[in-house]
């Protein structure tokens, strides 16, 4: 699933790209099923000039000039791709066609993602978004370490918990809990503040490598051009089972946590 890098170098992509476009026609080849209807959704946005792209959680919101939204959630293998008009091809769920010529596709191979629209103030009485946690870049580390004080649960479970801190999933939590020296199975209240603060400074620092490297492309994520990402040629732990620990050679091991496979050092991360 993309997680809030990939997300957000698509947005970012796509804010280059769509600032002042507008939609002049719009083919639906099949939407998912979570996605407002093709009856309702196309109507609402046909003529509308595009404003703005930004990412909150990982979701995907592009805004028009008037304040209607488009929020696009990706889940497993959804995809936003801003390219030349093109034919629909199997996976496309619905083409937006640009004054320019060009042409916006969401295409999702197993249909878990959706599109949906908001009008001007409904946004923010999504309950999907009402629930979501603060944003892991534009909170400070003592701030989400004091977040999770006190919590019996597993380590890694509070950081794939959307309600905590949004935007994280298997891949940036196993990365940043290595680089911490945390173990994905400690509970939050036996980790020390300082290492909870360490351990959202590392999580910070992932993110940004991640975006830099324009996210991590594992089977079906590519950016807004339609490329893929690097940063899986960064990962430390992350799908590394019984390869060596880049810190102290130990051989990496797997464990279940919080319903997710995860990769650790149990050497550089002792379990608290």
């Amino acid at each position: 699933m993309p997680e809030l890098p990939e997300v957000e170098v698509i947005a970012r992509g796509l804010c280059t790209a769509l600032a002042g476009r507008s939609i002049v026609s719009v083919e639906v080849p099949g939407l998912t099923r979570l996605s407002e209807s093709a009856d309702t959704l196309v109507p609402k946005v046909l003529g509308h000039t595009v404003g703005r792209v930004y990412r909150r959680a990982k979701v995907l919101l592009i805004e028009m000039a008037d304040g209607l939204t488009l929020a696009f959630h990706l889940k497993m293998t959804g995809r936003v791709v801003h390219g030349e008009k093109r034919a629909a091809h199997k996976h496309d769920r619905i083409m937006f066609d640009l004054d320019d010529g060009s042409q916006l596709v969401f295409s999702d191979m197993r249909k878990f993602g959706y599109v949906r629209s908001f009008a001007p103030g409904e946004l923010e009485n999504w309950a999907f978004l009402q629930k979501a946690g603060p944003e892991p870049l534009e909170t400070s580390p003592e701030d989400l370490a004091d977040l999770i004080k006190g919590r019996k649960a597993a380590i890694k479970g509070l950081l794939l918990n959307q309600s905590v801190v949004v935007g994280v999933g298997n891949i940036y939590a196993d990365e940043c809990l290595f680089r911490a020296g945390i173990h994905p199975a400690s509970r939050a209240d036996r980790v020390s503040r300082a290492k909870r603060v360490k351990l959202f400074s590392e999580l910070q620092a992932v993110l940004r490598q991640a975006i830099s490297e324009n996210g991590s492309s594992i089977s079906d994520y590519v950016n807004a051009d339609g490329d893929a990402g690097s940063f899986q040629n960064s990962f430390n732990v992350y799908g590394k089972k019984g390869q060596k620990c880049p810190t102290c050679k130990t051989s990496l091991e797997v464990a279940k946590v919080a319903g997710r496979t995860s990769t650790f050092c149990p050497k550089c991360q002792p379990k608290r």
